[in-house]
């Protein structure tokens, strides 16, 4: 059974951009979409009162506008939807894991240009099992392709880079989504290890330096062997750069359609945790970005 492509709605502008994302990817990996809204509402023996009718009528009308925008305007898609009378994180992450991946919108703040995940969203990332996409409200399918010859926003061009940030220790499934998501779009990838130099004496650091470079290229060029094979067709570029890992991943994705990182699953403790670099990415970022968990 194909798993597929789930949608967290909340009824904002940026709930609906993350619905027409997920829609296009949907086609791009031939699955069928689902819609989701989450609204506790009150119990059971409650459901007649009637104060509860205009928070039940906008529950329904969330649910109900995503649909028939997303029927309009993606009509070969296979599309379902949902309501769930649960917590809107514990929803999404139980809809997740049974998703190819979980799609969501992310609000930008205004003049910085970066992510606010707000507390749903965030929760959602930091449990869940399978991959987490966010979408900016005012992100459009012009935003993720290459500018026309007139240096404009366009339609018909290629898709731009995508980019995934690696530690060689783990990075299986991150190389695994990124080069599948670079192949989909017929667009190049973009893979990198940053690396940074141990203080030590400004007589030593030339020549460590270069030690460290070799090292992390020899690296990179080992683990990306078996995905040359794989994924013959992909452009990919192999860059093990020097700095901070959340600045680098920042400065290569400033022109990208997708960046994904990745998080690491960890035993259940309080609070959320995505680590300090998807985090820094997550509120800096101007593409969509996919969270990937790994061991």
């Amino acid at each position: 059974m194909l798993r597929p492509i789930v949608v967290g709605l909340d009824g904002s502008r940026e709930s609906l951009a993350a619905a027409d994302w997920a829609a296009r990817e949907a086609l791009l990996r031939g699955l069928p979409l689902r819609l989701i809204h989450a609204w506790e509402g009150l119990p059971s023996d409650a459901a007649d009162l009637p104060e509860l009718d205009v928070p039940r009528h906008w529950a329904r009308r969330i649910l109900r506008t995503a649909m028939d925008r997303i029927s309009e305007r993606y009509p070969q898609l296979y599309l379902s939807g949902d309501q769930i009378a649960r917590p809107a994180a514990d929803a999404l992450v139980t809809a997740g894991a049974e998703a190819e991946l979980l799609v969501l919108g992310s609000r930008a703040l205004s003049g910085l240009g970066s992510f606010m995940a707000g507390s749903v969203a965030s929760a959602t990332v930091a449990h869940a099992v399978r991959p987490v996409v966010l979408v900016r409200g005012d992100q459009a399918h012009e935003d993720e392709r290459l500018p026309d010859t007139a240096g404009l926003p366009a339609a018909g061009t290629p898709d731009r880079a995508v980019v995934v940030g690696v530690d060689p220790a783990h990075c299986e499934e991150l190389l695994a989504f990124g080069f599948e998501s670079a192949a989909l779009r017929a667009a190049p990838l973009r893979v990198v290890y940053a690396w940074q130099l141990p203080y030590m004496p400004d007589s030593a650091e030339a020549k460590a330096r270069k030690a460290v470079r070799e090292v992390a290229e020899r690296r990179l060029t080992s683990v990306l062997a078996p995905w040359r094979e794989k994924y013959p067709t992909v452009e990919f570029h192999a860059l093990a750069e020097e700095g901070r890992p959340a600045q680098r991943l920042l400065d290569t994705a400033r022109d990208a359609c997708l960046l994904v990182v990745g998080r690491r699953i960890r035993p259940a403790r309080l609070g959320a945790h995505t680590g300090p670099i998807t985090h820094a990415v997550l509120h800096h970022v101007h593409c969509p970005v996919a969270v990937v968990p790994h061991e």
